[in-house]
């Protein structure tokens, strides 16, 4: 499923026009004149001056996923910002929107499969930060967990502790403790038992994955910047699969920006290479990323 059809960043000609092309005659400046008026006394005019130089004019979504692929400082999260922008996406993380920021979002052009019922409410980008957030809430909530540990450290000792009022609620799926325990079991067994979802057992590349389970809805479009971040292969590969089945099955659509190998090679997508200029679709195994990958690999070949 395809909810945004197409996104169109400005041509040389229309910053050129936006930027120098101004008419100042006029007594009262109009909004667009007066931005244009700032923009002569900044040296840094981002996120103008990016897209021209590689040759995007446009972006087309015709499959359900589609990758920006690039190397650091290509355009890829700066091209996911503008369009959740545009179309209004919700997003957790702040990011830095830049003096000229709004004024170019406010110039780009959009086309959607059905204006009728518009980019569906659930959509979301995912940046890096909201992930890196999410792991620093999981360390708070664990130090927590520490705390309840040594609590039941002392239960166990002494399973009459438990009487105490304070006591009754250290867990919530804890009602009560026996009075007799078996001897035979240890204390880290008897914490682990009733520590039931401690978070701390998942790893970090585990608990991303459930973030993203968490946050991926059906019949939504997704933007996710960079998701294969603190991933391991294994779990890259089982990201890949999860967006590959929320793309089939699901009526999601993915813009992904991207260097993982893993991601390049979903089913289903359409590669762009923000390297190139100008700007155009690639298969996976053309891009240089992956290229270096296998000659990596293959000059180890004898080592495997």
């Amino acid at each position: 499923m395809c909810y945004l059809n197409s996104f169109s960043f400005l041509s040389d000609n229309e910053e050129t026009e936006y930027i120098f092309c101004r008419d100042l005659s006029d007594e009262m400046l109009t909004k667009k004149d007066q931005w244009k008026l700032r923009m002569t006394c900044f040296k840094d005019i981002y996120p103008f001056e990016i897209f021209p130089l590689k040759g995007l004019e446009k972006l087309y979504f015709t499959t359900p996923i589609t990758i920006l692929y690039g190397t650091n400082g290509s355009g890829k999260t700066t091209a996911l910002n503008i369009i959740a922008e545009k179309l209004g996406i919700s997003r957790d993380a702040l990011y830095n929107k830049a003096t000229f920021f709004d004024a170019y979002v406010s110039l780009c052009t959009y086309s959607i499969e059905n204006e009728l019922t518009g980019i569906p409410s659930n959509s979301r980008m995912i940046a890096s930060d909201d992930v890196f957030n999410y792991m620093l809430n999981l360390r708070s909530i664990n130090q927590k967990i520490d705390l309840r540990r040594e609590d039941l450290f002392k239960i166990y000792e002494d399973p009459d502790n438990f009487e105490k009022p304070e006591d009754i609620h250290l867990l919530k799926s804890y009602e009560r403790i026996q009075k007799t325990l078996e001897k035979s079991k240890s204390k880290s067994q008897f914490v682990r038992k009733n520590l039931a979802g401690n978070i701390r057992e998942q790893s970090n590349g585990e608990s991303t994955i459930m973030y993203f389970e968490q946050k991926i809805d059906e019949n939504a479009l997704y933007l996710l910047d960079e998701p294969e971040n603190s991933l391991s292969p294994e779990k890259q590969i089982q990201l890949a699969e999860y967006i590959e089945a929320s793309a089939r099955g699901c009526g999601c659509q993915f813009i992904i920006a991207t260097h993982s190998p893993f991601l390049l090679a979903m089913k289903y997508s359409r590669v762009y290479d923000l390297d190139a200029v100008p700007v155009c679709t690639k298969k996976w195994t053309e891009l240089e990323n992956v290229r270096q990958y296998r000659s990596f690999f293959n000059s180890h070949s004898d080592e495997f």
